[in-house]
């Protein structure tokens, strides 16, 4: 959307700089040249539950069988390994077994943006077309590039049509699958996935993958490539060696390898020029507003201040109730209870989900209670709005553990957004508990492991912890925007020293807690933590205040960011 005259600017700048295009050999004076080997790099896949852990593509068929028996700590399923071959029919008789795919999905983030992997997943299809090959009926397939233009040149290349003809047709421009809006699996299928607690998986070309995140029933969630993404689509499950099994077979009968239908890159570049043509974006969103009828039929007021209407999907939000222009003191913490103890890698998904929203959750009771039928509950990332809603579903993913609540007879931890609260004892949600808290004026601490708050750089996550009555997270290291998006919430990140844990202090939820030292805070001191143990005992361990700045040590003198722009915009400053 940039004219010529801004296009030839920049061109001259960068030419000025020494920047324009890439440097040829002699051009620069590098300090340090790394020598890499690219025959070291093999194609990979990512997953099951996190976006590093890359498995090698050959290596995923054992990988899964690995992880199918190892414990649940280990970020495995805890399963029999011989149970992987067992076939269940659903009630239409649909076979479907464990590290079979019921969830393909070509998503709009990260890979979309490249054409040449798009291109080539359309020509993959196209090569299997001309085959006679299908994707099995229990792989739900789906499109959904992150811009009107993919469809343009998939069109013109003239490979949309074999797309189509393996399932991937256009759902959406933007956030789908790859954010818990998949749409719902086959009801058939879902149901025995439920009743025989299968891991089942989804192959997706997104960038996240976290627990429960692209679907709360499929368990084991790869990303990888969009060809790729089409290749397992039709192979119909992850237990495959793409390096040496076949994926399918043809219309003859005969075996069909990933190697048959990979395409050149020459043939990705002989369509490549369709991509490349910068009249298909000025036509595109020249006017985006145009041919949407839906969008355009919108009614919009035009006031000072927003009329809040009665609305399950917005809310006014509660973060300058009580608003004054006097800051309070930033004091000492005590006679605090813990709401939730947790492990390594807990993630933004973890804290605050994005996918459905069960009936049975805090969240699903509280939209029945308002009149919203379970067929309208639609997923937490639609009502983000509304903070009744997402404060319920804060801590409440559905795999999330906490620690306090003891484990079942047989060893497995209860999953989900429960708590035991203190001193009762009394198992409950999170959110009860955090409620029952609040009216009886104890703050709350949450405790964590490793890389804390990693994954996505969700708002919310950091929301629904302070509305939760949360004055500080304990962990042992933190995701770097989660710890500055607390901060700006007006929740103390604070990290435990050199070896300290939960499980070195003997940390189990039964403890009030104090936290000394937050009169005079300023970044990265240390602070005390007291523990008072259920046995009369105490201790005193120091921890690390993670407000790291002295701009975030005013965030919090104010209550957190929005406090503070408030307060600045109203005093002119």
């Amino acid at each position: 959307g940039r004219t010529k005259d801004e296009i030839e600017a920049f061109k001259a700048y960068f030419k000025a700089q020494g920047m324009y295009g890439i440097p040829m050999e002699g051009d620069l004076d590098y300090t340090k040249v790394i020598e890499f080997d690219l025959s070291t790099v093999t194609p990979s896949v990512a997953g099951p539950r996190r976006p590093q852990d890359r498995i090698e593509l050959g290596k995923l068929k054992r990988a899964f069988h690995k992880l199918y028996e190892i414990p649940a700590a280990e970020c495995g399923f805890e399963k029999k390994t011989h149970d992987i071959g067992t076939t269940y029919r659903t009630a239409k008789g649909t076979p479907i077994k464990p590290g079979d795919i019921v969830i393909a999905a070509i998503t709009s983030c990260t890979n979309t943006s490249n054409p040449f992997v798009l291109i080539g997943a359309g020509l993959l299809a196209k090569k299997a077309v001309q085959m006679g090959m299908t994707v099995m009926e229990h792989v739900k397939t789906s499109l959904a590039p992150g811009s009107r233009v993919v469809k343009d040149y998939l069109d013109k290349a003239g490979l949309s049509p074999y797309l189509d003809e393996l399932g991937f047709h256009l759902a959406a421009y933007g956030c789908t699958t790859c954010i818990g809006n998949s749409g719902p699996l086959e009801e058939g299928i879902e149901q025995v996935i439920i009743d025989k607690d299968l891991i089942v998986a989804s192959v997706l070309s997104g960038n996240r993958n976290f627990e429960a995140r692209i679907r709360p029933s499929v368990k084991a969630n790869f990303l990888m490539s969009p060809p790729l993404v089409v290749a397992f689509a039709l192979a119909g499950t992850v237990v495959i060696d793409m390096d040496n099994d076949p994926i399918g077979k043809g219309s003859d009968g005969q075996d069909v390898y990933l190697k048959d239908i990979w395409p050149s890159t020459k043939e990705i570049m002989a369509l490549m020029h369709h991509a490349t043509d910068p009249d298909s974006y000025r036509r595109k969103y020249a006017d985006f507003t145009s041919g949407n009828d839906l969008w355009n039929d919108i009614s919009s007021v035009s006031s000072e201040v927003y009329d809040w209407p009665q609305s399950t999907y917005i809310a006014e939000p509660p973060f300058f109730a009580g608003f004054g222009m006097e800051t309070e003191k930033v004091g000492d913490i005590s006679g605090a209870r813990a709401l939730g103890i947790f492990g390594d890698s807990v993630t933004t998904d973890h804290i605050s989900p994005a996918g459905p929203i069960k009936e049975d959750s805090a969240a699903g009771k509280y939209l029945i209670s308002v009149g919203v039928g379970k067929e309208d509950f639609q997923s937490y990332g639609t009502r983000r709005g509304n903070h009744d809603v997402m404060i319920r579903g804060t801590f409440a993913n559905v795999r999330i553990r906490n620690l306090m609540v003891p484990p079942k007879e047989d060893g497995t931890r209860i999953t989900g957004g429960h708590t035991i609260f203190q001193p009762s004892g009394e198992q409950m949600f999170i959110y009860d508990a955090a409620m029952k808290y609040i009216e009886q004026g104890t703050p709350t601490v949450v405790f964590g492991g490793e890389e804390y708050g990693t994954g996505s750089s969700r708002d919310w996550a950091a929301k629904g912890t302070q509305l939760l009555g949360v004055k500080a997270v304990i962990a042992r290291s933190y995701e770097r925007i989660h710890r500055s998006n607390l901060v700006g919430m007006g929740v103390l990140p604070l990290e435990f020293k050199a070896d300290d844990s939960v499980n070195s202090l003997g940390i189990k939820g039964d403890e009030v807690f104090g936290i000394m030292g937050l009169h005079d805070l300023g970044p990265q001191q240390d602070v005390t933590l007291v523990i008072n143990y259920a046995d009369g005992t105490s201790r005193e361990v120091p921890l690390l205040c993670r407000i790291d700045t002295p701009i975030e040590i005013d965030y919090m003198r104010h209550g957190g960011i929005l406090p503070y722009v408030l307060r600045e915009l109203v005093s002119g400053n």
